[in-house]
């Protein structure tokens, strides 16, 4: 299912950018999930460069919701190629209407400087948490096939928020992730990946604070933008712990932060973004 959406066709002709067209996840909402069209621009983009040549940072604005029935044409610029640096731009179009922009670097990596912030201590290992059989048995069918049906297997440090909040209202949560199947050894394929998960759950940290679950009746989420740094290489078939944090909500928007950690420590990326919020009741 995941390898499905990342194999992108290319247009045969190049004029002044460069074409690939992908198709997307079915989705209960009938929308485009976030994560999927971030991992497939980052995807096109690295379709332009040399292989060593690999992303370290993206930013990106949701423009529309997109079909998920439908198929996506992701248009290339290639904006800039330096010694050590390139720069494209990618733009995913529906039926000629642009859903999302995006500008990615990327980058040949040297030697350096190096210091990372640490994994949170005291996170429970993941073969410790309830797994997503046991947690589906107790939310609504559509929460239900969202931990058992799509590609990325999630182990939440506390309990998830399909339903209910359980305990404290706070602006922050951990989630263990990671592929469902066994991926190939590609280190691109990888990248993005991790940029589709980055889309899972960081939601949750704004409405966590307020103890709003996503079963509220008349709630309305939606991403904004997105923006993302990768840091070191990990694989995303092995378990990755995403932490997030919400510093802020006001103005029917919420901000969310993450970083993403390998299992053993390594701090693989970190993620910022910002989300529309309309809770029923709040104004």
């Amino acid at each position: 299912m995941m390898l499905s959406v990342l194999d992108l066709a290319e247009s045969g002709a190049r004029t002044t950018e460069d074409i690939f067209t992908g198709v997307s996840h079915p989705m209960p909402s009938g929308r485009v999930f976030g994560g999927q069209v971030l991992a497939q621009a980052i995807s096109a983009a690295a379709r332009t460069l040399p292989p060593e040549r690999v992303p370290h940072s993206m930013h990106g604005y949701f423009l529309r919701p997109g079909d998920a029935t439908k198929g996506i044409t992701f248009s290339v610029d290639r904006i800039h190629d330096g010694r050590s640096f390139s720069t494209r731009r990618t733009q995913a179009y529906q039926e000629g209407v642009p859903i999302f922009s995006m500008i990615a670097s990327f980058e040949n990596e040297d030697p350096g400087i190096e210091h990372q912030a640490p994994m949170p201590e005291g996170v429970p290992d993941p073969d410790d948490l309830q797994g997503p059989d046991a947690l589906a048995a107790h939310v609504h069918p559509l929460s239900r096939r969202a931990l058992t049906d799509g590609p990325i297997e999630l182990r939440y440090v506390a309990s998830p928020i399909y339903d209910v909040v359980e305990g404290e209202r706070t602006p922050r949560q951990a989630v263990w992730m990671r592929s469902r199947s066994p991926l190939p050894d590609d280190p691109a394929v990888h990248r993005a990946v991790l940029a589709y998960l980055s889309d899972l759950t960081i939601q949750e940290s704004v409405l966590r604070a307020h103890g709003v679950p996503w079963a509220t009746p008349g709630l309305k989420v939606a991403s904004l933008d997105h923006a993302m740094w990768w840091h070191r290489f990990g694989r995303v078939d092995e378990w990755v712990l995403y932490t997030q944090e919400s510093p802020s909500a006001r103005a029917g928007r919420g901000l969310a932060t993450g970083r993403i950690h390998s299992r053993d420590g390594r701090l693989l990326a970190t993620v910022a973004q910002e989300i529309m919020i309309r809770v029923p009741g709040h104004r």
